[in-house]
């Protein structure tokens, strides 16, 4: 590529570096990748600050009266410290399970997914949802987190789509899996889900006041999250072109998510190459940048995909244009906002499918 991209970059573009202490020593022959010392450091922080503040909930709701509105006083402080940590927490294990992580002891690797979901109430099945399902139908209707079918700038459309995934997820994911000979991956999410929900249980007949706030709150708020998440990652389909990572997908540059979760907004990138790792994305943009001007790729500047998603809606489209970025030069807010619009509709699949067959023959 020879032309200069018409943007800058500010997203990270290295992993943090700490020197040669006995932990870095430790990362370097204990990871596959030592640019992944950061997840260990985050690991342990995630690991303390949580473990500190479940357990400080605890002791307060044993010695404050339950019938006093004080009772509540550290709630939210509590889902304060969870909802400014879930995002990296989540976003590290989406890094992790598409590239190998902790070599040895290998336990530790696979027992850190559970550690997570524990704290922060991400599924268990995640891995088998995402890696097993997701990439590997890309968006399309047999995707059980397909956008495809919805009108993506309507609330209610995403209500019914988070309503499906949160109360039939498991049974349909577990008949994917199965049907598509991926036994163990079926194993994994079926006796996950089930075993968080029966720790929830507990936890709720215990206490139901710890069960609420540091289990059953948390489990539903990263689904919202997750799906809110994934329905502006994939809010923009672009009928005109076949399938692929770009036509399917957006990508969100220069945000403070960006710099909090590990490069996510790069979506296009990671669709394209799923275990890229996350420092490179910034870069394979730059690189790539007129590729995607010439397939009408959407990048949005200084939003994420929750923001996104917030900003469809509410009809926010004039907000939307502005910070879409012009890659094939100056365009009018209006056109932008017809060429949005036309890429939120339902989707009818087979017309596209056949369309595309039609121009290739």
């Amino acid at each position: 590529m020879t032309a200069t991209a018409p943007f800058q970059i500010t997203d990270p573009t290295s992993a943090p570096t700490y020197g040669d202490g006995w932990l870095s020593r430790w990362c370097k022959g204990a990871l596959y990748e030592p640019r992944d010392e950061v997840f260990v450091r985050l690991t342990i922080k995630l690991v303390l600050v949580m473990s500190v503040a479940m357990g400080g909930l605890v002791a307060y709701f044993r010695l404050v009266d339950p019938s006093s509105l004080r009772a509540w006083a550290l709630v939210p402080f509590y889902l304060a410290l969870w909802g400014w940590y879930a995002p990296p927490a989540i976003l590290m294990l989406h890094c992790t399970m598409h590239r190998p992580f902790i070599k040895r002891p290998k336990w530790l690797g696979r027992v850190h997914p559970y550690v997570m979901s524990f704290l922060f109430g991400i599924p268990t099945g995640y891995t088998e949802h995402h890696m097993g399902m997701h990439h590997m139908e890309d968006n399309m209707t047999a995707d059980l987190s397909s956008t495809i079918r919805y009108r993506r700038d309507s609330f209610f459309h995403f209500l019914h789509y988070w309503g499906s995934f949160f109360f039939f997820i498991l049974p349909r994911l577990t008949r994917y899996l199965l049907k598509n000979r991926r036994v163990a991956m079926a194993r994994r999410a079926v006796v996950g889900e089930l075993s968080h929900l029966a720790l929830i249980a507990l936890v709720l007949r215990l206490d139901w006041r710890i069960g609420l706030v540091a289990f059953v709150f948390p489990t539903v708020a990263v689904r919202f999250m997750m799906m809110a998440g994934n329905w502006g990652q994939h809010a923009f389909i672009n009928t005109a072109r076949k399938n692929n990572g770009i036509s399917n997908s957006i990508t969100c540059i220069n945000s403070g998510y960006n710099r909090r979760a590990f490069n996510d907004g790069y979506h296009i990138g990671h669709h394209l190459k799923a275990n890229r790792h996350w420092t490179e994305m910034p870069q394979d943009l730059l690189d790539n940048w007129e590729v995607y001007a010439g397939q009408g790729a959407i990048v949005f500047e200084g939003v994420d995909f929750f923001i996104v998603s917030l900003l469809l809606w509410t009809g926010q489209w004039r907000i939307l244009a502005k910070r879409f970025v012009r890659l094939n030069g100056e365009q009018s807010d209006e056109d932008v906002i017809t060429m949005l619009k036309s890429r939120v509709q339902p989707v009818q699949v087979e017309s596209w499918l056949a369309s595309m067959q039609t121009a290739a023959d």
